[in-house]
């Protein structure tokens, strides 16, 4: 398994286990070469996107990536971890409906897998 496949397992397990909502992988393989996928994901308060991050930083480091970048855990709306290969959003559902990064990134997904 791939240091890529670790963190991308990683984090989606770390979501599951946060209860994170809405989680989308989204392959960057041939976009863009600033990481191998990007997972986007949902907390319910800036309360839960806040403890969603906490948690995904021990667990990306758990699976390699010693010092992940971490953006936005002062006020929680968006919070971005940076694994490297592996990016991860998480935002308050109103943040990620404005941003709509699933959209932007996804315009080869089929239209029932991107977040409405």
């Amino acid at each position: 398994m791939s240091q890529s496949d670790r963190l991308r397992s990683a984090a989606l397990a770390c979501l599951d286990d946060t209860k994170a909502e809405d989680v989308v992988t989204i392959d960057l393989k041939g976009k863009s070469s600033i990481a191998d996928c990007m997972v986007i994901a949902s907390g319910r308060s800036q309360r839960h996107v806040g403890s969603v991050a906490d948690y995904l930083v021990e667990a990306v480091k758990k699976a390699g990536c010693k010092t992940p970048r971490v953006e936005g855990m002062t006020h929680c709306d968006w919070v971005l971890i940076d694994a490297g290969d592996v990016l991860v959003h998480v935002f308050r559902p109103e943040v990620r409906d404005f941003y709509n990064l699933e959209r932007l990134w996804s315009s080869d997904m089929p239209e029932d897998q991107l977040a409405n």
